[in-house]
């Protein structure tokens, strides 16, 4: 049974029909989520659907039971104790989070006003893309890119959050002061001009009206097409080396690093 629920378990590669199932029962849940938003659903389809989604949920809770339980064949999960350590670990907490509430609030406070808090809930279910990181290899590379170029994405990211507030600081105090500009009256009004042109998103809803401050923006813009960027370019490069290295440790020419 362990082998059946865990990738990969004692040394068993691939997937199990089970996991594949859980797989598919993810992906169903994320199209009824989106079905459930269209108000123009027929009512028959969307009973249809909400009856679906409580098939899901009770699968998805037998499947949470059971895997608490077959934890126990794992030697660092044996016993009472070792259990409960496994229900603490970040893959049976996003689990449980992914069927409990919605589940929980459907038995106890189905209908009425309730309906809207449920609504809240279904927000719940993308927790379930945790369960598809335990199935898919590309989300344990992305993860491994981002703990290998950790310390340079935080450097990007401070330089890029620098100069995001450093151009709100400018233009609030060319646009803002003394100027009838309400989109620049304060710095954290600024900031959603900054953000969205530093972003090159430029919504154009905010924009500087003076010369000095166009001027100024200008300046930013292009410093901010460099620095905004920089962390897709060192996600991009540790993604590639990630990549080859896993391609070695494949070959047998190289052990992947940190394993």
């Amino acid at each position: 049974m362990y082998k059946q629920l865990e990738p990969g378990a004692l040394g068993r590669p691939g997937l199990s029909l089970t996991n594949k199932i859980v797989i598919a029962l993810v992906l169903t849940s994320f199209i009824a989520l989106a079905m459930e938003t269209e108000p123009s659903l027929d009512p028959d389809w969307r009973r249809a659907i909400n009856l679906l989604n409580v098939v899901i949920l009770v699968l998805f809770a037998i499947e949470y039971s059971v895997r608490v339980w077959v934890a126990g064949q794992n030697p660092k999960y044996q016993g009472v104790s070792g259990r409960l350590k496994y229900m603490a670990t970040p893959y049976a907490v996003t689990d449980l989070i992914a069927f409990l509430p919605e589940l929980l609030w459907l038995i106890f406070a189905a209908g009425g006003a309730a309906d809207e808090t449920l609504l809240v809930l279904r927000v719940l279910r993308l927790a379930r893309l945790v369960k598809l990181a335990r199935f898919v290899p590309a989300f344990d590379v992305l993860v491994a890119t981002v703990q290998r170029a950790g310390s340079q994405l935080l450097t990007t990211l401070a330089m890029a959050l620098a100069l995001v507030y450093v151009s709100a600081v400018m233009l609030y105090f060319i646009e803002g002061i003394g100027q009838d500009n309400e989109a620049f009256a304060s710095i954290p009004r600024a900031l959603w001009w900054a953000i969205a042109t530093l972003t090159t998103v430029g919504y154009g809803d905010v924009y500087p009206v003076t010369t000095l401050g166009r001027i100024a923006a200008s300046v930013m813009a292009l410093a901010g097409i460099g620095v905004v960027a920089l962390p897709a370019g060192v996600f991009a490069s540790a993604f590639a080396d990630e990549l080859r290295q896993r391609e070695r440790a494949k070959s047998g020419s190289e052990p992947p690093e940190g394993r």
